[in-house]
């Protein structure tokens, strides 16, 4: 009975570290694509609307998602998901996207930065509130390192254009919006998959966008086809895969650390822009980039305890 009861806790413990590893390499996926999706959304944005946009990359995700749906063979989640997958829909796919796109056309990208920073921040507190998630300290203290972080490379990249209030106020939409959406996506996860939830609210954003598609037919015919070819990049990777990913791993943590990690995306899409557009990010951007980083190491850490062995428990001699 003790061989088989040890074997079964080495089994359990070797199948949380794979767990924990596959939702690491998830996260990691997610980071990567959301990061390279500001290289393409350079092209597209100049000859697509916000709303336009973001209904042709919903639509490009939608093809793919619902394909892989239907050779998974998954089928259609409980009804107690639901209401959590519309939410999600309706504020992260569709709300976000059109809130950003349309933001960043107001001010420039520096001050968008710092403005979307504020989601993680949002969601820490709304899960921690809603979902009963608490507030460890050692997150609060990651978010605060990763904000400031955000902060310096939103400050080392102003100054290239006057900020709008229009702007900012749909920047701030945007990240709060993707906040609530995060929080509303959590509790869908527990009663459906990470491939179900992405879908079906990949769906819904798509639906609520759907008054942008006259604009997206005219968009089509005018556009170059790189910027069109950036649209369904758009759509497939950073939309269907990373938004998979990423379910598939906030479905395995908490809300709020999963989403202190978004603040690896300022670092990692600065470095890509020095590789892949030949920008030399400042010192400024790169100190701002490893706060960031730093800020994700802090909320994620977890201190080696070392075991203690009880004193032995002396007979008594009465």
């Amino acid at each position: 009975m003790r061989e088989s009861g040890k074997g079964w806790f080495v089994s359990s413990l070797a199948n949380v570290l794979t767990e924990r590893r596959k939702a690491v390499a998830a996260v990691v996926v997610s980071v990567l694509l959301w990061s390279s999706a500001f290289v393409a959304i350079r092209s597209a944005a100049e000859h697509y609307h916000p709303g336009a946009l973001a209904l042709g990359r919903l639509l490009a995700g939608a093809v793919v998602l619902v394909l892989v749906l239907l050779v998974r063979r998954e089928g259609w989640p409980p009804r107690r998901a639901w209401p959590g997958i519309v939410v999600f829909g309706v504020l992260n796919f569709a709300g976000y996207m059109v809130a950003l796109h349309w933001g960043e056309q107001q001010v420039d990208a520096g001050t968008a930065a710092m403005i979307v920073a504020v989601g993680p921040i949002v969601t820490a507190l709304l899960s921690g509130w809603l979902l009963g998630e608490g507030f460890p300290p050692r997150l609060l203290a990651g978010l605060l390192v990763s904000f400031l972080g955000a902060v310096v490379v939103g400050s080392s990249m102003s100054g290239n254009g006057a900020a709008s209030i229009l702007g900012a106020l749909l920047c701030l939409v945007a990240a709060i919006s993707a906040a609530c959406g995060v929080v509303a996506q959590k509790p869908a996860l527990q009663y459906a998959s990470a491939l179900q939830v992405t879908t079906l609210a990949c769906l819904v954003g798509a639906l609520a966008c759907l008054p942008f598609s006259g604009e997206l037919i005219s968009d089509v015919g005018s556009a170059p086809w790189p910027a069109t070819a950036n649209m369904v990049y758009l759509g497939v990777f950073p939309t269907a895969i990373a938004f998979t990913t990423w379910a598939y791993a906030l479905s395995r943590t908490t809300a709020g650390k999963a989403g202190v990690t978004l603040y690896a995306v300022p670092a990692v899409t600065v470095s890509m822009s020095w590789i892949m557009l030949g920008e030399l990010p400042s010192f400024t951007a790169f100190l701002g980039g490893a706060l960031c980083l730093a800020g994700v190491a802090v909320s994620r850490w977890k201190p080696r305890t070392t075991s203690r062995r009880r004193p032995p428990v002396l007979a008594r001699a009465d």
